[in-house]
């Protein structure tokens, strides 16, 4: 794994009863202990560390934008940059100005219907206050002419009852004399 060493397998040893001895087993276990670990760094570091190819792609992709787009988009966001100060600068204003006069034209209308209304709405106070004073003065001349009636019915029943009382009397008048004939006439 690792260029020009010698790779001893993962989890063995120096196999025992070779040509090195006890010596060579104490030292080979400390060196082999330690090309083991420095091999299962780099085993670990292709395995998880991921940097090299990152950077590779990272460049690629860095090429591939610059180059081969050309600039489209910082083209683009340039425009946008460029249609964004012009709606500030010349479309808002404009719009802002239209609203501004049509808010005028519209507020003077608006004041125009609300003077309308209000005189509308007089005029009709008006007219109810006539209706209602002339509703007021039919009823007071009403009740004037009602009472002037019921004097009328008084008077007139008064006159009634005389004619009524003086018809009566000569009624008595009448008979009382017819009596008196008759009892000339009777006596007879």
């Amino acid at each position: 794994m690792s260029g020009g060493r010698t790779e001893t397998p993962v989890g063995c040893e120096a196999a025992p009863g070779g040509s090195g001895g006890k010596k060579r087993d104490s030292l080979g276990t400390a060196s082999s202990a330690h090309l083991i670990i420095k091999d299962l760094g780099e085993i670990q570091s292709r395995l998880l560390d991921h940097r090299p190819v990152i950077q590779g792609e990272t460049r690629y992709f860095v090429k591939e934008f610059e180059e081969k787009r050309g600039l489209r988009e910082m083209r683009v966001l340039e425009n946008l940059k460029n249609m964004i100060l012009e709606t500030n600068e010349q479309t808002l204003p404009k719009c802002r100005d239209t609203m501004e006069g049509s808010l005028k034209e519209v507020l003077q209308r608006l004041q125009a219907a609300n003077d309308s209304v209000r005189r509308l709405q007089q005029r009709e106070q008006e007219q109810r206050k006539t209706y209602s004073d002339h509703v007021v003065a039919g009823e007071k001349r009403r009740q004037l002419q009602w009472e002037e009636l019921l004097e009328a019915q008084l008077h007139r029943r008064a006159e009634v009852d005389e004619e009524h009382r003086r018809a009566v009397e000569r009624l008595r008048e009448q008979y009382a004399a017819m009596e008196k004939d008759l009892a000339r006439f009777s006596a007879f």
